[in-house]
């Protein structure tokens, strides 16, 4: 079992080893993010709209 001050300074070279993103790969990545979101709301919307115009249609044929 370690002691506190061998924790913290192992939790400190721990620390010491992250690489934290740049301004321009937090830019990019948040763009792709709002990209993708924009891509996948407009798919689902399509699909939404089949599944809804072909329920309807059986609702229809049948009643």
């Amino acid at each position: 079992m370690t002691n506190p001050a061998q924790f913290i300074s192992q939790v400190r070279a721990e620390a010491a080893k992250i690489a934290w993103p740049g301004r321009r790969e937090v830019t990019t990545t948040t763009i792709m993010v709002f990209v993708m979101a924009a891509v996948f709301s407009l798919f689902f919307f399509i699909v939404d709209l089949l599944i809804r115009g072909g329920l309807a249609a059986v609702l229809n044929a049948v009643g």
